[in-house]
């Protein structure tokens, strides 16, 4: 049975003649001991309780803390592998910015190699055109002059034979 403490205030023991009733107030202090053990047991376990959760608090309160430390240390170590990874991608950048370049360049020394190939080849066909067409023009007045000494000797020939027949009636008699 519970007393609260308006309970006890209120109390009141029957009158004997020579005083209070002694059985009744056994009766009422043993009651009242009986609810003071309970709440003293009641209070020791709030007590223990309390403390369990405090400790519970306080070591949530220290993986809250190393979370936190964790999680400060993750988003270091992120932004500095993101910072890196830039570093990195703009180093990668650079180097085939250079190698494209270089490539370009190479590009642009062969192409210029290739037309001063041409161009040389260009010219020794021209010259060797021009070659070809003196050695033609030569054999053809070869040919000419071969082709007018053959007319010219056929016309010789033909004169001496003119002027052989001429004389040959002077021969023949």
């Amino acid at each position: 049975m519970k007393i609260t403490p308006i309970e006890i205030q209120q109390h009141q023991f029957k009158t004997r003649m020579l005083g209070y009733d002694s059985s009744a107030v056994d009766l009422f202090l043993e009651m009242v001991a009986d609810e003071l053990e309970r709440l003293h047991k009641q209070n020791h376990e709030l007590k223990e309780t309390l403390a369990r959760t405090r400790t519970a608090l306080d070591q949530m309160k220290d993986r809250e803390q190393s979370l936190q430390q964790t999680l400060m240390t993750a988003q270091q170590v992120t932004e500095e592998l993101k910072s890196t990874a830039r570093k990195e991608a703009e180093v990668v950048m650079v180097d085939a910015r250079m190698q494209g370049e270089q490539i370009v360049r190479s590009a642009d020394e062969r192409r210029l190699q290739l037309i001063r190939e041409i161009q040389e080849i260009k010219r020794q066909k021209i010259s060797f055109e021009c070659g070809l067409r003196a050695l033609l023009d030569g054999h053809m007045k070869l040919l000419d002059m071969e082709n007018f000494a053959i007319e010219e000797s056929e016309e010789s020939n033909a004169l001496l034979e003119n002027q052989l027949s001429l004389k040959a009636p002077e021969y023949r008699r």
